[in-house]
Formats: C-alpha cells, structure tokens, sequence
C-alpha cells in the first residue's frame, strides 16, 4: 500500500532528512586512507543522535550499525568492521535518520583520497544520473519515468543497472511502496501523486549487473568483481516539484 504525507508530516521528514545530511557531512570530512570504516559508523551515529534522532538503520531487525558501507566492489548493506581505507578507493556510504516517527534515507559514494579519471567518471554518472532521476519525481508523472531516467543515464555511458536492487518508497516505515526499480519504461508503473515520498536510488556496477551475497549474510558484492556505485536521496512530490529532503552538496 502507498501512502501519501501530508504537508505536516512532509515537514517533520525534511528534519529527518537534515539530521541525516548532518551525519553524511560529518562521515565525509574523516572519508580518508587509513581510516578503519567503523569509525565513521560512531561518527554517524553521534551525529544523529545529538541532533535528536535515531539511526533508522538499527530499526532494521538484526542490523547493529547505524550506516551500510560499500568499498570498491560491494554494492549495498555493507558492514562496517575492520576495513581501513586505502588511496585510490572508492567508498559508497547509506545512512538514515528517524525523527518524530519517520525515516530518511541517503547514499552517496565517494573517491579516498586521490582517484583515477576511470573512477571519477564513473562516480560522475552515479550522481548525474541521481539529478536527472530527482527531475521526474513530480505530481502526474509514473515511476516509470523515474526509472527510464535511471537506465538511459547509466547504460549510455556504458555501465550496467542493478536488476535485483531498487529504490523504495519512505514514510514510517524505511522501506514502503512503491518500488523505485533502476530499469523501465516511461509512462509506466504507479502514478506519482502529491504527498508521495521516495528513496530514489543509483545502484549500478562498472562491469556486468549480476550480484552476490556475502558469508556475513548482509553485505552485498558484484559476481565479477568490478567496481560498484551507489547514490540515493529522499525526495518528495510536491505541487511545486521535487523537494529533496535530505539536501546536501552533490
């Protein structure tokens, strides 16, 4: 069931969705070779929750962390453990933050240190492809939309989409309808209405799309070993356009 927010509730998420810009700022200045992973996963958690949140992430049953991250290969729900960052990485981080009774969702994948053109070229089209999909989040178009949007701007430059991956709807629940897949075809799927809130997401792979899971039963990886992007942010429909909640320099 979808279930649309109004403008109360859309406020109250847009705080979530600050608190978790904050965290994701806060992760990015210590984003750096040499730095353990779980590290920045307290430097989140202290974040949101000096800002009078809590971590959407541990709401999850069985997760202990308040943020996923994803070196090089892996591709979501990364565990953060012992894993120090090494130059020439690259480091997807999704986080979250629950306030008043709704959640937030985020991701942004970053370089560490100094990265190849290959790389930078390949993090460009991950956020390219998040603008263009954020364009499509309005009153009367389909999710459809959102998701053609997606696949011309990965597959055009050559990368490939995630099939089993997908952006979600978000309200009080992390994860609610619609699904937001990264493959589609405009002027298809549910109709986007005002008061609809999205985790739209960028989940796409430098070589072919096949997924694995991981021992650790959470952290997945891609099957041939090539790197893997992600970005997302939660967005809302609205009479005026697309209002990204969780705002913060892309």
């Amino acid at each position: 069931m979808i279930f649309l927010k109004n403008k109360a509730e859309i406020k109250i998420m847009h705080r979530a969705g600050q608190i978790a810009a904050a965290a994701m700022s806060q992760v990015a200045k210590n984003i750096r070779p040499g730095v353990k992973v779980d590290h920045l996963d307290k430097i989140a958690e202290k974040t949101i929750h000096n800002l009078g949140g809590g971590s959407s992430f541990k709401k999850v049953a069985g997760y202990k962390h308040s943020i996923c991250i994803t070196p090089n290969d892996w591709v979501v729900h990364g565990i953060p453990g012992d894993y120090i960052l090494r130059e020439g990485d690259i480091l997807g981080v999704d986080l979250g933050a629950y306030y008043k009774g709704f959640h937030s969702d985020m991701a942004y994948t970053f370089p560490v240190g100094v990265v190849d053109e290959d790389k930078k070229k390949f993090l460009e089209i991950g956020r390219a492809a998040l603008i263009e999909a954020i364009k499509h989040v309005k009153v009367g178009k389909r999710i459809g939309d959102i998701s053609s949007s997606i696949q011309t701007t990965i597959e055009d430059a050559g990368y490939s989409v995630v099939r089993e991956l997908v952006g979600h709807g978000v309200g009080r629940e992390l994860h609610e309808d619609p699904l937001v897949p990264g493959l589609g075809k405009r002027d298809t799927g549910e109709e986007i209405k005002e008061g609809l809130v999205l985790a739209v997401e960028i989940i796409y792979n430098k070589g072919k799309p096949l997924v694995q899971l991981l021992p650790d039963g959470w952290s997945i990886s891609t099957k041939d070993g090539s790197l893997s992007g992600l970005f997302e942010t939660t967005v809302a429909a609205t009479k005026k356009g697309p209002l990204v909640l969780t705002v913060w320099p892309i």
